[in-house]
């Protein structure tokens, strides 16, 4: 009986060692994890977060990727179509963007998203519809612009009513304005209010911070979001973008043309992609310039056809009103025979300028007070810069001449 005592013992104090041993790893590990969201910041680098909101049949309603800068505390927020079309790695085959996260989930759905927009996204957080309409509620409601009132019976007899100017929107409401129909709205429309939604979704963030983040609340939020870092993190990477200046938020879109493929309506981006790619980069530069001029407003833009080439000057608007300027007017230059494009800086802002011309591949800058024709030099105060398109300009970018 002796010898069995002991043997029990020798058990016990052997399981004892381990469980220490084992408890002490544990404890080291959660000594060393390292936080990536305060990593990220800690090495002044640009959080990029991809947002899926589901639908009820946990497929994608909309998807945003929201680019913010700590340091500055300015944002741009990307939308996702998601009938944006090509030939996807992953799928093998053309299609929407969409059917990846359908058929591969959100890891292969990121992926893509990264390869469309040439960039790294290390975080994600999806919501599902439920749970989006549960934080409106417990947001407080979310605040949009409806410019009319919408009071409108679909064909299965139900009726959609929101009000008109900037109102908050509980769950409900919020339901009804990422969901209600109307024949004067085209694709793109739908897509405008899905992205005002990401972004009343930050500002509430922004305006109930105080109250999310105590302990006793943060449950609530927590548990309506999923995401692919732990819970300490999550924590950390909602209160850094809670910090954004929601005023100064910078919106961008994919653009492109339209085609039919297999009966589905796929939106092909601009210049096989590329367009987009550079504009998020124009973009991001612009979030971590070093005296936040770049981000402080957004400029104005005079483009004027300096060639023969119809409608050139409205086709340049375009690209640059994707890439987050205001194009005040697209015109045709007193003379078609430019030579060279040339920007022209009313602000005298080198800086702005030189980024201008950057999207465009464009060296040429002067100042409005350097010999330029008066007649080409618009008289409005409100223009930041004038480009003069030549025929060194290909349809995107200034191709210098051998």
């Amino acid at each position: 009986m002796r010898k069995i005592r002991d043997e029990q013992k020798g058990i016990f104090f052997i399981s004892l060692i381990l469980i220490i041993v084992v408890g002490v790893v544990i404890i080291f590990a959660r000594l060393l994890k390292s936080n990536t969201v305060l990593e990220t910041i800690n090495n002044n680098e640009v959080v990029r977060t991809l947002f899926v909101i589901e639908d009820a049949d946990s497929e994608v309603l909309f998807s945003n990727v929201v680019v913010y800068y700590p340091s500055s505390h300015k944002a741009a927020v990307i939308n996702i179509p998601c009938y944006v079309g090509s030939i996807f790695q992953s799928l093998g085959r053309v299609d929407k963007i969409e059917t990846i996260y359908k058929e591969k989930g959100i890891d292969t759905y990121k992926r893509e998203v990264e390869n469309l927009l040439r960039i790294s996204i290390p975080f994600w957080v999806v919501i599902n519809q439920d749970d989006f309409i549960k934080l409106s509620d417990y947001l407080g409601g979310m605040r949009v612009f409806i410019p009319s009132p919408i009071d409108i019976v679909d064909e299965s007899g139900r009726r959609w009513l929101l009000p008109s100017g900037a109102v908050g929107l509980d769950g409900d409401k919020i339901y009804t304005y990422l969901h209600y129909s109307i024949p004067e709205e085209n694709i793109s429309d739908v897509q405008d209010r899905f992205q005002n939604v990401m972004i009343a979704f930050l500002t509430c963030l922004n305006d109930k911070k105080f109250i999310i983040f105590q302990k006793k609340n943060n449950k609530v939020f927590t548990d309506c979001v999923n995401s692919n870092v732990d819970e300490e993190e999550e924590r950390t990477l909602f209160q850094i973008l809670s910090e954004m200046d929601v005023e100064s938020i910078i919106k961008q879109t994919i653009t492109g043309s339209i085609r039919n493929v297999d009966d589905a309506q796929l939106l092909f981006p601009l210049n096989n992609g590329e367009f987009i790619k550079e504009a998020v980069k124009q973009t991001t530069n612009m979030l971590i310039s070093t005296d936040g001029s770049l981000t402080s407003r957004v400029y104005v833009l005079e483009i004027q056809n300096g060639t023969t080439i119809q409608g050139l000057a409205r086709n340049t608007s375009i690209l640059f009103q994707n890439a987050s300027y205001d194009v005040l007017s697209a015109v045709n230059a007193k003379s078609n025979d430019y030579e060279n494009t040339v920007i022209i800086d009313h602000i005298g802002n080198k800086e702005v300028a030189k980024m201008v011309g950057e999207f465009i591949h464009c060296t040429n800058i002067q100042n409005a007070d350097e010999n330029m024709e008066e007649n080409d030099i618009s008289t409005d105060t409100s223009v930041d810069f004038t480009i003069i398109l030549g025929k060194d300009f290909n349809g995107r970018y200034v191709v210098k001449k051998s």
